[in-house]
This record gives C-alpha cells, sequence and structure tokens, in this order.
C-alpha cells in the first residue's frame, strides 16, 4: 500500500454520482413544479393523456428526488467523504473499484426503468415505496453493492476511529436495508395464479391495519434515513472542511446519534393518527415524535456552534450559507414534525397542505441546500478547478431561499385554511363548506406554490450550469485548496 504522505484518492465513482445528483435533481424537481401547476392550474393535467396526469407523475415526482436526485447525492458524498476520513484510496483495491463501478451502472439502469415502470402505472401504491417487486429486488442488490464499498473501505482504512460521519453513513446503510426489505415482502399474483395475474402486480403480504403499521414504519424512517442521517453525516464532514472550524462538541455529535437511532425508528404511527390502529400505538408515535426534537436539535446546535466566533464567514462563503441555513430549516423542519404530530394539532393538519408545506422546508432547505453545498466542496478538490462563479452562487442562494418561504408559508396558510373549513360546522352542526369550497379558497395558494416551484427550479439550473462550467471551464488549481473552496 502506498504512504499516507502520498495517498491520492480516486474520485472517479465519486465523479458519476454527481452526474446524477444534477440529472436526476433537475429532472425530479421539473415535475415537481409540473404538478404543483397541476394543482392550481387543472387543464395542464390533459397535455400528455394518461401519462401527464397529477396522479401518474407525482409518485415519479417523489421517487426520482428521493431515490434518484437524494440517493445520488449521498452516493457521491460517500464515496468522496469516505475515503479521506478513513485515509484510504478506491485505487488501492481493484474489487473495491470494480464493485463501485457496477453499483453506479445498475442504479443508474435500475433508476431508469423503475422511473418508465412508474409512468406507465406500476405502483404498489404505497408512499415512497412504488416500485413492484423485480425493482425491489434489483434496489436491494443495488444496497448490497454500497454496503460491499462502504465495509470494504472501512476494512482496509488506515484511520482507526470512525469519524461521526461515517457513523452516519453505517446507519444509512443498515436503517434502509431494514426498512426496505420488511416494508416490500410481497407476493407477486402472476406466480399464484398460474399465469393470470400480471408478471408486474404484487399484493403486500401484510393486511389491513398491520400493512399500515409497517408501511409507516418504513415511510416516516426512510425520511430519517434517506433526508436526515446521510445529510446530517454531510454537515459534519462539510461545515468543518469549508470554515475550517472543528465541530463544536464530539461528545453531542456522539449523544445526538444514538437519541436520533432509538427515537426516531418509533414515530411512525404518528402518521396514523385517527385511524384504526391501536390508540396506545398512536399515543407512542407522538411521545417518540416530541422527544425527537431533542437528538435532531443536538445536531443542528452542534453545526451552527461550530460557526461561533466566526459567523463572518457567512458574508464572505456561500457555501457556509447553504450550510448554515440547511441546518436552520433542519431545525425549523424538526420542530414543526412534531408539532405536527401532537393529536389536537394533527386533528387539523392531518390531510391538509400543511404537510407538504412541512416535508418541503426540510427537503427544500435541509437536504437540497446540503447536497448542493456539499457537490460545490467537492468540485475544486475532485476536478481540480475553482467554482466557476460566485456571483451566481450568490444569486442562486437567494432565489432558492425566497423559493422556500413562499413555499411553506403558502402551504402552512392553505393547510390551516383547509383544516378549519372542514371542521367548521353551523349551530346545528351541519358542514359549513363544502369540499370544492376549499379547493376554490385555496387557489392563489397554490398558485403561490408553483411560482416558488418555477423559482427553485431556476435556481437549480443556476447550481448545475455552475457545476458544469466548474467541470469544464474554470481555472486549473495547481495545489488541493486546504479549507474555503476557492472561486471567481
Amino acid at each position: 500500500m502506498q504512504s499516507n504522505a502520498a495517498l491520492e484518492y480516486d474520485y472517479s465513482v465519486a465523479k458519476l454520482f454527481t452526474y446524477t445528483t444534477i440529472l436526476f435533481g433537475f429532472l425530479g424537481m421539473l415535475i415537481g413544479t409540473l404538478i404543483a401547476s397541476q394543482l392550481a392550474f387543472p387543464e395542464l393535467n390533459y397535455m400528455l393523456g394518461e401519462y401527464g396526469t397529477f396522479s401518474r407523475l407525482r409518485p415519479i415526482h417523489t421517487n426520482t428526488v428521493i431515490f434518484g436526485f437524494t440517493l445520488s447525492g449521498v452516493f457521491a458524498t460517500f464515496y468522496y467523504v469516505g475515503q479521506r476520513v478513513l485515509k484510504v484510496s478506491m485505487a488501492e483495491s481493484k474489487f473495491l473499484m470494480t464493485i463501485g463501478k457496477i453499483h453506479f451502472w445498475l442504479y443508474l439502469v435500475g433508476a431508469l426503468a423503475a422511473t418508465i415502470s412508474l409512468l406507465l402505472g406500476y405502483s404498489q401504491s404505497k408512499e415512497y415505496a412504488q416500485y413492484e417487486w423485480p425493482l425491489d429486488i434489483v434496489i436491494v442488490i443495488i444496497w448490497i453493492l454500497w454496503g460491499i464499498s462502504m465495509f470494504g473501505l472501512i476494512g482496509i482504512r488506515r484511520e482507526k476511529t470512525l469519524y461521526i460521519s461515517m457513523w452516519y453513513y453505517i446507519a444509512t446503510f443498515l436503517g434502509i436495508a431494514t426498512l426496505y426489505l420488511f416494508n416490500n415482502m410481497a407476493v407477486p399474483t402472476y406466480f399464484l395464479t398460474d399465469g393470470l395475474g400480471n408478471f408486474m402486480h404484487s399484493v403486500s403480504m401484510y393486511s389491513g391495519t398491520n400493512d399500515a403499521l409497517v408501511q409507516w414504519w418504513y415511510g416516516h424512517n426512510a425520511v430519517a434515513f434517506g433526508f436526515t442521517v446521510p445529510i446530517v453525516a454531510m454537515v459534519y464532514y462539510f461545515l468543518p472542511k469549508e470554515s475550517g472550524q472543528a465541530i463544536y462538541s464530539y461528545k453531542l455529535s456522539l449523544l445526538s446519534f444514538w437519541g436520533l437511532m432509538f427515537v426516531y425508528l418509533w414515530a411512525g404511527s404518528h402518521h396514523l393518527l385517527y385511524s384504526t390502529v391501536p390508540d396506545w400505538m398512536q399515543t407512542m408515535g407522538s411521545v417518540f415524535s416530541i422527544v425527537l426534537i431533542l437528538p435532531s436539535w443536538g445536531s443542528a446546535i452542534n453545526m451552527l456552534l461550530t460557526m461561533k466566533g466566526e459567523w463572518n464567514q457567512l458574508t464572505e462563503n456561500p457555501l457556509i450559507k447553504f450550510m448554515v441555513l440547511a441546518s436552520t430549516f433542519y431545525m425549523l423542519s424538526t420542530l414543526e414534525g412534531p408539532i405536527q404530530a401532537i393529536k389536537s394539532v394533527n386533528a387539523i393538519a392531518h390531510f391538509t397542505d400543511w404537510i407538504p408545506g412541512h416535508v418541503h422546508d426540510g427537503v427544500l432547505g435541509w437536504v437540497v441546500f446540503m447536497i448542493m453545498a456539499g457537490l460545490f466542496h467537492m468540485a475544486p478538490r475532485m476536478f481540480k478547478r475553482e467554482i466557476y462563479s460566485k456571483s451566481l452562487l450568490e444569486t442562486q442562494f437567494w432565489l432558492q431561499t425566497t423559493a422556500v418561504v413562499l413555499y411553506f408559508t403558502s402551504m402552512w396558510i392553505a393547510g390551516i385554511t383547509q383544516g378549519m373549513m372542514w371542521r367548521a360546522v353551523d349551530e346545528y352542526g351541519n358542514l359549513m363548506y363544502s369540499f370544492i369550497d376549499t379547493v376554490a379558497v385555496l387557489h392563489p395558494y397554490y398558485a403561490i406554490r408553483a411560482l416558488s416551484g418555477v423559482l427553485y427550479l431556476t435556481g437549480f439550473l443556476m447550481f448545475a450550469y455552475n457545476m458544469i462550467k466548474t467541470m469544464t471551464a474554470s481555472r486549473e488549481l495547481t495545489q488541493e485548496p486546504q479549507f474555503k473552496s476557492p472561486m471567481a
């Protein structure tokens, strides 16, 4: 093995996943903007026949953002961060390099096949788990390949202490593996009916309340281990590296890690309040959701306090802006979610637009901001070129921040309006409003959401352009930057 001083990291797999992060981010947000516009202007549903309807496109939007953009970002940052914190290069193991490349190409083919299957209408009709059983098998293989890469690198590492970011990546791998396997236990109907069923159709091995409980044990924790845990891994690496500041408290990072692991897993039943699920399980989901504030805010406060005494970097470095605001949105989202899990609040919030408002201030403000900041930090070090345009980065930041604020405020107002109108009764106990009355009242807020989608998508196009120009046309660097990423 080569000496530590001469260690050259191999970013070929990280680069491949960086490209798909940009591609799937654009596609996912483009479709998201379209379906947001369809809610405000229903005639847009009829552009492409059955393939252009909200019901057909919405699963493609969510899955492309989750399993396309976000997972690509997780894989890209892992193949970058993993080498550096473990002090080992992918190039040192032909086996691991081969596994990494198979991981990428199978992922790309699988993602395209999964998207086509949803467009054709094949779906298990489970939130965040719509893919049918043949694609589930492909996803399991992809996940195993990532596990081999991860534990293979850990096995040949030079740095014996696992940095906190690696803890979070390992938790992402183990958490989603367990959740996905159990929730997608399904029986293909084709093999049980002498070929009369559809090869692409299956039924869940669970039924009724059990199916609902397993689904939301998975659904809530798909958010936990897809949108939270790996993003915390990123910020614990990229914020100190970009700012030159050590993490405020390493002990707090460990405490928050174990708190998150133990508490998050049991909050999923808050999605089933006022359902046929046993009352004690509903209450347990609410209680664990409230307790979840502690480890979530522990991580967020640790991130913000890392910048203690260095807040001037916010004015100098747009990447720090993205990371600090991402941490702030994380705090906001992880306070809002537990509030919505309180039974009396949930009575108003459930099934309303306040829920997607909550989801999107987390996804757009926390997840996407952090992944984009991470890729911008990686780019000068992977491609040996400075970031193409600082001014474009600044413009993108303010445009997308405005978009996020417009999105969640319009959905907060829309959601609370919905909840109050649905519950309003006259002096005789009759409902005061029909369902269509609420739809008509909410039109302005849906239009604002569509506008925020256009603004956010425009900002993402700025990000994509800036990244592509950074890779191909910006000034070459003679040496790797130690902390702050150079930008023109």
